[in-house]
């Protein structure tokens, strides 16, 4: 009699391995479904269109249609002037620069 739990002791034996195992497969599942999202679990937020061509932008990626376009010397020399890779004196010889390059006939 020391030992009699009313007959249902078995059941709660092969129910608790079960219970574990459904709850660490659950918490696997909710890891690996987050860890193979693209960003990284972070909500996701409309794109914003580039300041020099845009919805172009460096984490957009090439148009989905035709060749990808390519940035205009002048457009390059914009964008490194605004992010302050130069200065202005360096920003305004080279525009003359390509202004000059421009207007001469081709050689040939």
């Amino acid at each position: 009699m020391m030992y009699w739990d009313g007959g249902g002791g078995w059941a709660w034996m092969a129910f608790m391995p079960l219970l574990w195992i459904v709850l660490i497969g659950l918490v696997v599942w909710a890891v690996v479904r987050l860890a193979n999202r693209p960003d990284g679990g972070a909500p996701q937020q409309p794109q914003q269109p580039s300041q020099w061509g845009g919805a172009r932008g460096p984490s957009s990626g090439p148009p989905s249609h035709g060749p990808p376009q390519r940035d205009t010397p002048e457009e390059i020399l914009d964008r490194r002037f605004a992010m302050g890779e130069m200065d202005a004196d360096a920003y305004a010889e080279a525009r003359r620069r390509l202004a000059e390059h421009r207007a001469r006939p081709p050689e040939g």
